[in-house]
């Protein structure tokens, strides 16, 4: 491409995402308008929300800590439970879909937790580990396990077994036919996985600490705000968490999934 098409392209690119933050800003602002209009009820303004977001920056204390202690909180415990959640559901994958007897066996119960809202695992965690942080990160791994246990089965079942045969016949021993052939066969499906798997599980820790209620974090703040009326900075605490998850998305998984794409030589299509 010329470089006056380049050019253009980023001034389009640009463009798009001035457009983009106008409609999503205007649409808030709209809003609260006409709920204020309407109901009576003073709706928070993207304004008086950047507001409160400037003054937690600054370190103003926000029910006992400060916005950084509660998300560097719940980044903790999502980090946790995702952890957990990637392993389990990854040593699965290659389990289950190298092992037919497993798979049979174990899939259909895999395929039942997939489909069970994350918010149903509360009163399970609860139950077993009462109202403090591990109950949380246990959600979050239960969230997190079947969708990558799921994506990763499939990926390695869609293996061509004539490069599994050609490892073998070159002697290549289950590790090396792990990380040279299956992994790398089954990457597209765990990339999408992953995707899917870190919103889920993104959207449940927020949800688990305003129920499980452990004290701080970014969930428990929302809900906080809430009973004090402060609705302003409930709006800001959502806006710290869309801007946490959009930046996983595009700052985490989209380059891992170029790099990935790139270093082994695959397409978007396959």
């Amino acid at each position: 491409m010329s470089p006056a098409g380049k050019k253009e392209n980023r001034s389009r690119l640009i463009g798009y995402s001035l457009g983009a933050w106008i409609f999503g800003i205007g649409l808030w602002q709209a809003v609260a308008w006409t709920v204020t209009a309407a109901r009576g009820v003073p709706f928070p303004t993207p304004w008086e929300c950047v507001t409160v977001v400037w003054e937690m920056a600054h370190g103003t204390v926000f029910l006992e800590y400060t916005i950084y202690h509660h998300t560097l909180v719940s980044l903790a415990r999502w980090a946790e439970g995702f952890g957990i959640g990637l392993a389990t559901g990854l040593a699965y994958a290659l389990l289950a879909g190298g092992w037919v007897p497993v798979r049979r066996v174990t899939m259909p119960t895999v395929e039942v937790l997939q489909v069970i809202p994350g918010l149903a695992w509360i009163p399970v965690a609860i139950l077993l580990f009462g109202l403090n942080q591990t109950a949380t990160v246990a959600i979050i791994a239960l969230t997190t396990f079947p969708a990558l246990a799921i994506a990763g089965v499939m990926g390695v079942r869609s293996v061509d077994s004539h490069y599994v045969r050609a490892g073998r016949m070159c002697g290549a021993g289950p590790c090396a036919l792990l990380a040279t052939v299956f992994l790398p066969g089954a990457l597209p499906h765990l990339l999408s996985g992953l995707r899917i798997a870190l919103g889920a599980a993104w959207r449940v820790l927020v949800a688990a600490e305003m129920i499980v209620g452990s004290g701080d974090g970014l969930g428990y703040a929302i809900i906080q705000s809430r009973w004090t009326m402060d609705y302003a900075s409930a709006f800001a605490c959502i806006a710290i968490i869309a801007a946490l998850g959009l930046g996983m998305e595009r700052v985490l998984l989209l380059p891992l999934e170029r790099r990935t794409v790139e270093h082994w030589g695959m397409s978007h299509d396959q």
